[in-house]
């Protein structure tokens, strides 16, 4: 069952929480599905403390959710989140502003 709290969608929250470059990372990774934090960890070259005090920023932002499995936490793109990509792209819609998740050098 997922575990989530209603979180309002906030422009400004989401764009503080991607300025971060590797929150942003880990937006782009989750692009692809859900995941757990050791696949996140090993994608990004993170360490799990880091990685997961990052998670724990995105999803207070209300940009991620975590939905738990046994003794694992798979984490991805939250509903309001998907909801602001333009279909059948990687562009995110704020709003007041886009971010093309696709079109952003790795670091």
């Amino acid at each position: 069952m997922p575990r989530s709290r209603r979180v309002h969608f906030d422009c400004l929250t989401a764009m503080r929480a991607l300025g971060e470059p590797t929150r942003f990372a880990l937006v782009r990774a989750l692009l692809g599905g859900p995941r757990c934090v050791n696949d996140l960890c090993e994608e990004l070259t993170a360490t799990p403390y880091n990685a997961s005090k990052h998670l724990r920023v995105l999803r207070e932002a209300g940009l991620i959710e975590v939905e738990k499995h046994s003794q694992q936490r798979l984490y991805s793109l939250a509903e309001a989140f998907r909801s602001r990509m333009k279909p059948g792209t990687q562009t995110l819609d704020l709003g007041c502003c886009q971010f093309h998740l696709d079109q952003f050098d790795e670091e």
